[in-house]
């Protein structure tokens, strides 16, 4: 493997180390450790801004399943390269950040960091993956590392609930996004991203367009929390803080970003994934924030923000597509401003958010509460966290000079452009965009400046809390502090940005339209003088601070005394209809019998085997080319029939054995009588064996107990062994048939002609356990394997009675 495929999988290898780490080096905190990782991806990553900046692209190649096309290929462009850097730069202040908040002598942080360095390696997985399979393993991967932090704190009701909401609607994302890989295969023969962009017209002329662009919308939507699949994150945030600030505001949920950017160069253009972007995302970004302001919870305020920012930039994403229906255009870099806008907040809102994030964790570790009705007056207790979060809302909220302002007002920028757009309809509903849009902004406005003002400012109440608030140690407030300047930076030099990261990344996005690296300069600046959208921001401060002055009017309405999702009652009643259903098959299926779950698993089969026959009308007798039955063959087989009919009426154990083992050796006879001299003498030891075993076991139980069973069990019973008698011996007359007829050759003769040649041995038999089924053998033997540990585990095993607690 090359360099980057060991820096992509790094975060995995460190993880086994960190439990070592733990319980050798109690004294320092294992985060120091971890946080060595990060930095170094972060500055191994740097290093590639000159190549991507320059139009060129990194990519390594190991081979894994070359027969199915599934190889991990790494592939560095612009668009992988920002998410990279995100992932590592932000990762880095997160674990350290979460050095001070958690502690080394209360909490399991070997359980917390295993699971973040399997996230950040996952993440890494998705980014820089070029294979469709590839991705979507680590895809799935970011789903269980994610419910794993989230269920953290795993005594807590709540976090075990949020755990298994994020894994359920996540990982059926997942599995949507995965069928929609796999028609993308049947379209183009190839897993590969790069090649399916080659051959992007296969795609686009085929009936399997639209289902796959749903299918991948899917697991988009779901893993960055779009409407209505956005129930998943204010439940998450359930998890510490610092977890909170690294999935939920700068990496996991921006999953589905990166997707939706990436397959941009194969369905933007269309109609449909225009619409479907554009609609979900403006309709996420206004129920976001309508959301969020409900809320009395700090990190409730924060995830639907976070809900209705990623709607924000869907709905860029779903705009700017519309440049590649244009590419033929004299100005296609005029459409393509909302890719640019969408990069550019992206980086936005991981920096603000990011902030928010921790300083809400810094109130919560330093007060004990989150509760803003409980919070107010920390401007003077908490100065630092006060500026910190002041420079994060502020950008948040789209007020100048802060790098929230200059994405916002482009935001508008782009759904004005939009009207222009002359094809999907734009026309006639272009306006209502606008209009969404900008009453969203209007109640983002209004939640953070109630966050602000009812955490900040005030009254300071001690009597609420029952701990000495104070500010947090310097070493909590490094990494927000680092990220609020970043906030300033971006907002007062934001061109810095613009050739690195921005550009490349647009590139990546819309590759055909701006090629070469000269036809799209971006150039963002803070002032662009009284225009439309100048005044349209003035509108928002204006509206929203009239409603917060207002507030006392409309705070005990049904609408603001609601904090919980109303939509959370699909997820529930369909999560406890799933439950109720599932209990009610078990109760069903597990009785305990033995008896029965053959019974279940045997009707399963005759009907499955049943329809086969039925469906490719399979059925046919043809006794052209048997043999005659020697007579003494009626002798072995009628002896063999009789012995096994009788056994079900025999009520001596010592004689059920001895009957059992007369079948097993007349089978013995049989294989003799076919010249198999190898599974004669298999037979004969093994059935010697059972014979002997049975006979001490059953010597030494208890005396028989008569069981008196219903008719109709003993009915059910016959009708179920007379249908597999019959099912067995149609398909083996409709085998014999279907090589009459059709002269099919024997599937014998393949092993009769390769066993030597493929596997280099004679006997047939063997050679099939062994090599042709060798993968089924090993599989078997692994069983085997597991099955003797659980009996060693089991009874090794000493219960305290804790365990659970």
């Amino acid at each position: 493997m090359s360099l980057l495929h060991w820096v992509t999988i790094s975060p995995f290898l460190f993880a086994i180390i960190v439990p070592i780490l733990f319980k050798y080096t109690k004294r320092i905190h294992t985060g120091w450790f971890v946080l060595i990782l990060p930095i170094v991806l972060f500055a191994f990553f740097l290093q590639y801004l000159t190549v991507t900046s320059n139009g060129n692209v990194v990519q390594e190649t190991v081979s894994w399943v070359p027969s199915l096309g599934v190889n991990f290929t790494v592939y560095i462009d612009g668009l992988s390269l920002l998410f990279l850097l995100l992932i590592s730069g932000i990762g880095s202040l997160v674990v350290l950040y979460s050095i001070f908040y958690l502690s080394k002598n209360k909490e399991k942080l070997n359980n917390f960091y295993v699971y973040l360095l399997m996230f950040m390696g996952a993440m890494l997985g998705v980014v820089i993956s070029d294979n469709l399979i590839v991705i979507y393993v680590f895809w799935e991967l970011t789903s269980l590392a994610s419910s794993l932090l989230i269920s953290y704190w795993f005594t807590r009701k709540e976090s075990t609930y949020g755990a298994i909401k994020s894994m359920l609607i996540t990982v059926f994302g997942g599995f949507s996004m995965l069928a929609g890989f796999c028609l993308l295969y049947v379209m183009t023969g190839t897993f590969s991203i790069r090649e399916i962009i080659e051959n992007v017209d296969l795609v686009t002329t085929s009936a399997l367009f639209l289902p796959a662009m749903i299918l991948i919308l899917l697991g988009a939507f779901t893993k960055s929390a779009q409407f209505p699949f956005h129930i998943w994150l204010p439940d998450a945030m359930e998890a510490p803080t610092p977890v909170s600030a690294y999935l939920h505001s700068a990496t996991m949920v921006k999953a589905g970003i990166y997707l939706v950017a990436r397959f941009t160069p194969i369905f933007g253009g269309a109609a449909e994934w225009f619409w479907l972007l554009t609609g979900f995302g403006l309709l996420t970004l206004i129920y976001g924030s309508l959301s969020a302001v409900r809320q009395k919870d700090l990190k409730g305020i924060l995830a639907f923000s976070t809900i209705s920012q990623l709607g924000l930039i869907m709905s860029l994403l779903g705009i700017g597509s519309a440049a590649i229906y244009y590419a033929d255009s004299a100005d296609p870099a005029f459409f393509a401003l909302p890719i640019m806008v969408a990069i550019f907040h992206l980086i936005n809102h991981a920096t603000f958010k990011g902030s928010l994030f921790m300083a809400v964790g810094i109130i919560d570790h330093e007060t004990g509460s989150r509760d803003i009705r409980k919070l107010g007056g920390l401007m003077s207790i908490m100065p630092i966290t006060f500026s910190i979060s002041l420079i994060g809302l502020a950008s948040m909220a789209g007020l100048p000079p802060f790098n929230g302002f200059l994405s916002k007002e482009m935001f508008f920028t782009s759904l004005l452009r939009a009207q222009e757009i002359g094809t999907f309809n734009v026309e006639t509903f272009g306006f209502i965009l606008l209009i969404v849009a900008w009453v969203a902004s209007i109640f983002t406005f209004l939640y953070c400046i109630i966050m602000f003002s009812k955490t900040f400012l005030g009254t300071f109440k001690p009597e609420n809390f029952k701990v000495k608030v104070h500010e947090a140690p310097i070493g909590m407030l490094i990494s927000p502090i680092i990220l609020a300047a970043l906030v300033i930076i971006f907002g007062l030099f934001p061109n810095i940005l613009s050739y690195s990261l921005i550009e490349p990344a647009m590139q990546s996005i819309l590759p055909t339209l701006l090629e070469p690296v000269e036809t799209f300069q971006v150039k963002i600046s803070m002032w662009h003088g009284f225009n439309m959208e100048l005044f349209m921001t003035i509108g928002v401060i204006t509206l929203g601070l009239l409603f917060f002055m207002l507030m006392k009017k409309w705070v005990n309405t049904k609408f603001y005394l609601g904090e919980r999702d109303p939509l959370n009652w699909l997820y529930d009643s369909s999560y406890d209809g799933v439950i109720k259903g599932s209990q009610a098959v078990t109760r069903l299926q597990m009785t305990g019998l033995l008896r029965d779950y053959f019974a279940y698993m045997i009707i399963f089969m005759i009907g499955l085997f049943t329809y086969t026959l039925i469906r490719y009308d399979a059925f046919s007798i043809n006794l052209t080319n048997t043999s005659a039955i020697d007579p003494y063959m009626w002798v072995i087989l009628g002896t063999m029939i009789l012995a096994t009919l009788s056994v079900p009426f025999i009520q001596n154990r010592m004689a059920i054995v001895i009957v059992v083992g007369v079948i097993g050796f007349l089978l013995a006879l049989v294989f003799v009588v076919f010249r198999a001299p190898d599974l004669a003498l298999t037979q004969l030891l093994i059935e010697s064996v059972t014979v002997v075993l049975f006979m001490i076991v059953f010597y030494h139980l208890p005396e028989l107990r008569k069981e008196k069973s219903k008719p109709r069990f003993n009915v059910v019973n016959l009708i179920i062994s007379a249908a597999v008698g019959i099912l067995v011996t149609v398909i083996a007359f409709s085998s014999l048939a279907l090589g009459n007829e059709a002269g099919i050759e024997a599937i014998s003769q393949f092993y009769i002609e390769n066993s030597k040649a493929l596997a280099g041995g004679y006997n047939m038999v063997n050679v099939i356990l062994v090599d042709f089924r060798g993968l089924d053998t090993m599989l078997e033997a692994l069983v085997l394997g597991i099955a003797s540990l659980g009996i060693v585990v089991l009874i090794k095993l000493r219960m305290s009675g804790r365990e659970d607690v």
